[in-house]
């Protein structure tokens, strides 16, 4: 991250999102080891299959949403600013495919590691990007680039 005037900076976004995440992954393996493990009340072939559908969808779609932001030279560090407004490809369907991206992903570890804890996580994970990052993010964007940006806002879902 930057120093407040050292460059220009993006949204007010002081915590990785992707660490959310992460921490709700960990706590969720931590809660089924130490405390009571919580299974998936399906066959493990379908938490396998079910979670591995998700983490290919997770993994398309944040891998095409980076594409995106490498080709208009743009970071995916909510931070640093943004030279321009992405609305097409994932884009075009979400306000935030990178964040369902992680939501998903997370998700679909929990069902194919037969860990519902891990699962379940994930919203709360999500609620707390929201606040951190989504919000500060959509003040940010808006303040740039105006009525282009409402106007986006409009036509695109925040997530889904």
């Amino acid at each position: 991250m930057t120093h407040a005037g050292s460059q220009p900076r993006g949204a007010d976004v002081h915590f990785p999102p992707p660490l959310v995440f992460v921490i709700a992954l960990l706590a969720g393996v931590l809660l089924r080891y130490a405390w009571m493990p919580l299974r998936l009340p399906a066959s493990r072939a379908v938490g396998i299959v079910a979670g591995l559908m998700l983490i290919g969808a997770a993994i398309a779609l944040t891998v095409s949403a980076r594409i995106l932001m490498v080709r208009t030279g743009q970071s995916p560090a909510p931070w640093k600013p943004s030279p321009e407004l992405i609305a097409q490809g994932p884009y075009h369907l979400t306000r935030n495919p990178m964040y369902v991206g992680l939501t998903l992903l997370t998700v679909g570890l929990g069902l194919a590691l037969d860990s519902l804890w891990v699962s379940l996580l994930a919203i709360p994970a999500l609620m707390v990007v929201h606040f951190i990052a989504v919000l500060p993010e959509e003040r940010y964007l808006s303040r740039k680039f105006g009525d282009e940006y409402v106007r986006y806002l409009r036509r695109v879902r925040r997530y889904i």
